[in-house]
């Protein structure tokens, strides 16, 4: 599915509920833009969302543009991975992004339980023998300098059989650089990661409470100083494109909140 120069993929989170309708036309509306794609989160946040491969497959019909199906290990035993990936193929997704998947926060860990039969490395090899694309997660933890292990990490589910490499949002130029070097050698396309900013309060929120994700103080004080901050966060989303566009091979964007209307200015 991830074809051509640079491939552009929009992050989808299922609706809360069984009506995939509203959510359908929002995704319809913005079908023209120049993307290729759409990348679909399964229970993000460990939370119950609808599931991402019938979304997929909503997505693909209706639409017509290809879906990512992204697939954790917390969620499923052994058996139910590989029904699920066989599943995929019998409905015509052709690529996955394997994941970990987010933790069981502590208030919920009395009637959810993480599952995990394998680990990230096996799903990805699970996921290529199915005749799938496989992607991964690159999440490099800059909030405890963990580059380094996360390159190693990263080599380690190529071998696996990763074949693309989606990065945790990145939100200047210095880190964009970091990563491209530290990534040079690495062998599989990456592309890198765009999360639009709201508010000062959601880059603070970002920066101080998800792991993986830091934002700069440079960007945390125009957000605070801006008398738009949608548009400072939008123009920021902008400028890691084209910083993307020059070190990687691709993007993600993850509009914030379903704000999918972002993308209009965003891609344009």
């Amino acid at each position: 599915m991830l074809t051509g120069d640079f491939p552009i993929t929009i992050e989808v989170v299922p609706p809360l509920g069984p009506d995939p309708q509203p959510l359908l036309g929002t995704l319809e509306s913005i079908s023209h833009l120049p993307f290729q794609g759409f990348s679909v989160a399964t229970n993000p946040v460990a939370k119950p969302r609808m599931s991402a491969k019938t979304m997929c497959a909503l997505i693909q019909q209706r639409i017509g543009k290809p879906a990512i199906l992204h697939c954790t290990t917390r969620d499923h035993n052994r058996l139910s991975l590989q029904a699920l990936l066989w599943g995929a193929r019998a409905l015509g997704l052709e690529t996955v992004l394997v994941a970990t998947g987010d933790f069981v926060a502590l208030g919920d860990r009395a009637t959810t339980t993480t599952v995990r039969d394998v680990d990230v490395y096996a799903l990805a090899k699970m996921a290529r023998e199915a005749g799938l694309q496989t992607g991964v997660v690159f999440d490099f933890h800059p909030e405890i300098n963990g580059l380094l292990t996360a390159v190693h990490r990263l080599r380690k589910k190529v071998d696996a059989g990763a074949e693309f490499a989606v990065t945790q949002p990145v939100y200047d130029a210095p880190s964009a650089e970091r990563l491209a070097d530290a990534l040079a050698s690495i062998g599989i396309p990456v592309l890198l990661g765009i999360l639009p900013l709201r508010t000062p309060r959601h880059a603070n929120f970002l920066h101080e409470k998800v792991s993986g994700i830091a934002v700069p103080e440079e960007v945390r004080r125009r957000m605070q100083e801006a008398p738009d901050p949608v548009a400072e966060g939008v123009d920021n989303a902008r400028q890691m494109l084209s910083i993307a566009r020059r070190l990687f091979k691709g993007a993600c964007i993850m509009p914030p909140f379903d704000h999918y209307e972002v993308l209009f200015d965003i891609l344009k």
